[in-house]
């Protein structure tokens, strides 16, 4: 992609901040779409832009119809992100969120394996993104067949995402809230770093051949989404939170793993120790997030946290982007572990926060 339109590393990361960008907004504005259109026909649009998005990467003639495409994925995105979280954090528990959250690392896994293979058969990359496209327009057929059971949910689902509700300036007052939200800034950019750097970092800085760097990202989101779902079963018989703690724990490993490992099998395991560590942390944090705030508030809790995800899932890969241009890929690995150790610490932090200030009552 970037040798096609003639840019430099950080050319993704001008993607990753639009996508941010239309992530960040809709995310914020997904609460009164939802009240207004009903979580189905909300999901059914939201998906048919995102599969309009996959086209513009296959068809995009020139670099602006580019970023036009990584902005209308990014809104899609946000649309979908935070209205489900919501609807599902109001009726799973963390342990089924967790498991929900698995079929996202699935969809993930198989994205580097379609581009390898597409690369590998000497196509053009535009071929992965137009079977991509096609994919979503699948979905976007079976959820207008389906979109009656999603309007079926409860009234308070939708209701309660609404940005005019009196509780969210009392939200935003809370210094527990910003806690959270950084803590979701910080995770989300770190789980974010391996799927949208490891590829370059193995096969063009570690001189890795490009089926085998392929199958190694491919490993890092198979760990991720199957950890969820053996992760989440594990979370609704031991407390989530010692799950969560241990998971976090686990993440500098895989990072030094990943920085130390060279063009070997030890990159590729630090990769999948990462998924797996990765796994059920995002769902966990998400389904707790009515025990630490209250029923309540949860809603505009959660719009605030994947907010903030949004940001860091698109802040922190494009930093990386931007120092790389100066110092080289290598630095993906000792960022990692910097901002793992981060996370580890801001976790304990609104851990220690969330205990001396219990939530608000209804």
């Amino acid at each position: 992609m970037r040798r096609d339109f003639g840019r430099p590393v950080s050319g993704l990361a001008v993607l990753l901040l639009l996508m941010m960008a239309g992530h960040l907004v809709a995310g914020v504005g997904s609460g009164p779409a939802a009240v207004r259109m009903g979580p189905a026909r909300l999901l059914l649009w939201s998906n048919l832009a995102f599969a309009a998005g996959a086209v513009g990467f296959a068809l995009a003639p020139a670099w602006w119809a580019l970023m036009l495409a990584a902005l209308v994925v990014g809104t899609a995105a946000g649309l979908i992100d935070a209205g489900l979280n919501t609807y599902a954090a109001a009726r799973l528990s963390p342990g089924a969120i967790t498991m929900l959250h698995g079929c996202f690392g699935a969809g993930a896994m198989l994205g580097p394996l379609v581009l390898g293979r597409v690369l590998e058969g000497g196509r053009s990359w535009r071929v992965g993104y137009g079977v991509i496209a096609c994919a979503l327009c699948a979905v976007t057929v079976l959820l207008a067949l389906s979109r009656r059971r999603l309007d079926a949910a409860p009234r308070i689902v939708t209701a309660a995402t609404s940005v005019s509700d009196p509780h969210l300036a009392e939200m935003v007052r809370r210094p527990g809230t910003w806690l959270a939200a950084g803590l979701f800034f910080l995770y989300t950019g770190l789980e974010v770093i391996p799927g949208r750097w490891a590829y370059s970092l193995l096969a063009e800085a570690r001189g890795m051949a490009t089926e085998r760097a392929a199958g190694a990202v491919a490993a890092y989101w198979g760990s991720l989404s199957l950890g969820r779902v053996l992760l989440g079963a594990v979370a609704r018989r031991v407390p989530p939170r010692v799950v969560l703690r241990a998971c976090l724990a686990g993440t500098p490993v895989g990072a030094l793993l990943l920085w130390r490992g060279g063009d070997g099998a030890a990159s590729v395991i630090g990769l999948a120790l990462l998924g797996l560590c990765f796994a059920p942390v995002f769902p966990l944090m998400i389904g707790l997030t009515p025990e630490r705030v209250g029923s309540s508030h949860a809603a505009h809790a959660i719009g605030l946290q994947v907010a903030a995800a949004a940001l860091g899932g698109g802040v922190l890969p494009s930093t990386i982007g931007f120092i790389a241009r100066r110092t080289g890929l290598e630095v993906v690995g000792p960022f990692l572990l910097v901002t793992a150790l981060a996370t580890l610490a801001l976790y304990e932090g609104s851990e220690a926060w969330a205990r001396l200030r219990p939530p608000p009552s209804p």
